[in-house]
């Protein structure tokens, strides 16, 4: 079943928890209390590892630019390097057109959450509300753009039965006929599952009879220890219509501050998105930009990124073993334990940081309840593996000796 925003009981404040961040809620929980040993953060997903060597030279050779506006649709090096990343990446119908295709971002983040608003000018009149459909739990930026662009959240279950991706065959036609856009995240968060070709395939298919937008979200595909996730492009047929892909080099470069991505795809979505970002959205600056093309050049600190990741998730294949329900992840860097034998996933939470003086984040916070009162989340913790192994090793092993 699905959840729209109607069903949701609004706090005196007038807002309800759900509606906050996960981040603001769990240092709310946790105010009162101190950390029973030293703290250990694994509740963020701030990539740790170093920033790549190439950072500071490229930003000193190129700090005059600083000093002027910079193009909204990004700089030609950059756009040029996205895109020819893109087709060496993934197996695209063809090469995207840099200048039509492609379009830089302060980060993924602040991207999806624009793209909500694009994509409802976009898609046009709906039959009924307005209504985007996004995974449960999810990235809390995908129901903050639904809420900007006045459409309906519907909230999709993913749990272990579906594989933790959205059922596509139990969402109704009503539902789909007003659908403005469908968030997809691919590598999860926070889950790590990864969609196959034909559920991409079969994703659009849909959005083609429906004439919703796809936007994709695959900030997390370079973090992965086993085969390499798809992209929504590669099944979006040769002209990408209605797919959008969003990227950023927080995850995949390990620079999380830099704050430059780009979405990519539907030449006509892209060119309303850029309508909209000229006049909504602040400029990438050019010396940023001059970082990330290089960083699109060079996989080597991208293959030293995944060694790094490889590392603990080998750690905690052994210390956490098969017990909550671990499994290690598709992609991604965080893991998904069910804590729902030991007790309530905000209790476990305080108990970790009470007493381990180790902090997670309750899954219920990462989710939304469904109509029948379900919240996929509930029960789980969210652990992202984003500090250095002997931190990472010291964390698990504190997990494990106190919850047993």
């Amino acid at each position: 079943m699905v959840m729209t925003a109607s069903s949701r009981a609004p706090q005196a404040s007038g807002s309800s928890d759900t509606e906050r961040s996960p981040f603001v809620r769990l240092n709310e929980l946790l105010a009162p209390h101190q950390p029973g040993k030293p703290l250990i953060s694994l509740a963020v997903g701030e990539p740790q590892h170093p920033v790549p060597d190439f950072v500071g030279p490229v930003l000193a050779k190129h700090i005059a630019d600083f000093g002027r506006y910079p193009m909204n649709q990004g700089t030609e090096p950059f756009r040029q390097a996205a895109s020819a990343w893109l087709s060496s990446r993934f197996k695209l119908p063809r090469p995207l057109d840099p200048k039509s295709e492609m379009l830089v971002l302060n980060g993924s983040r602040e991207g999806l959450f624009l793209a909500a608003i694009a994509a409802k000018r976009y898609v046009g009149q709906r039959p009924g509300k307005p209504a985007i459909l996004m995974p449960n739990p999810f990235y809390p930026v995908y129901g903050a753009g639904a809420g900007a662009a006045a459409c309906e959240p519907v909230y999709l279950p993913t749990t272990v039965e579906n594989g933790f991706l959205p059922d596509l065959d139990a969402i109704d036609e009503a539902t789909l006929a007003r659908t403005v856009a469908f968030y997809l995240a691919s590598p999860a968060n926070p889950q790590g599952s990864v969609a196959s070709r034909d559920y991409f395939t079969r994703l659009k298919s849909l959005a083609d009879r429906y004439g919703f937008v796809i936007l994709s979200d695959e900030c997390y595909s370079e973090i992965y220890t086993r085969e390499a996730p798809g992209s929504a492009l590669e099944c979006a047929g040769p002209d990408f219509t209605r797919v959008a892909a969003f990227q950023s080099l927080s995850k995949r470069s390990n620079l999380p501050g830099l704050r430059v991505g780009f979405a990519a795809g539907d030449r006509k979505f892209i060119g309303m998105f850029l309508e909209l970002r000229n006049i909504a959205a602040p400029q990438v600056p050019v010396p940023l930009q001059h970082v990330a093309t290089y960083a699109y050049g060079d996989e080597a600190h991208v293959e030293e990124n995944r060694r790094l990741y490889r590392i603990k998730f080998d750690l905690a294949d052994q210390i956490i073993g098969n017990r909550y329900g671990y499994r290690r992840p598709d992609a991604g860097f965080c893991v998904w334990l069910n804590t729902s034998g030991i007790g309530d996933d905000v209790s476990v939470c305080l108990k970790l940081f009470k007493e381990a003086g180790v902090r997670v984040v309750p899954g219920s916070f990462l989710a939304r309840q469904q109509p029948d009162g379900f919240n996929p989340g509930a029960g789980y913790i969210r652990l992202a593996l984003v500090q250095d192994g002997e931190t990472t090793a010291q964390a698990l092993h504190r997990l494990v000796e106190t919850l047993g």
